[in-house]
């Protein structure tokens, strides 16, 4: 796993997570969206590149999942790092709607069904 860089220097996860290995908080999934707060709050610490560089991503709501294709890293150093990022109010996450449970529409799965018989 490359860290980036134009050195093409090479970054362990356990460098850049400061040795964690577990995050700070369970509040993500693979699916939960993740957005900037903006303006960013000024009482937090100085964010190190790596969290930089997730804040430039989620400019815009973004999937944790993304977030880690992205940057080339494992899901697990992410959310260490968004994690650090949540409690410095520095992010929102916003878990996946759930999805309604209501009864199907019949007449809606039978035209389905109809259609898939077409084929």
């Amino acid at each position: 796993m490359s860290g980036g860089g134009a050195g093409g220097r090479l970054v362990r996860p356990f460098t850049l997570t400061g040795g964690r290995t577990r995050p700070s908080r369970a509040d993500f999934t693979l699916i939960t969206t993740v957005t900037a707060v903006d303006p960013q709050p000024e009482r937090a610490a100085r964010p190190q590149p790596e969290h930089l560089r997730i804040l430039r991503l989620c400019a815009e709501p973004v999937a944790v999942a993304e977030i880690a294709a992205r940057l080339d890293l494992p899901v697990s150093v992410v959310v260490i790092l968004l994690s650090d990022l949540l409690d410095a109010g520095r992010i929102t996450a916003r878990a996946p709607r759930p999805v309604s449970r209501t009864t199907p529409d019949l007449e809606l799965l039978q035209k389905v069904r109809d259609g898939l018989g077409r084929l």
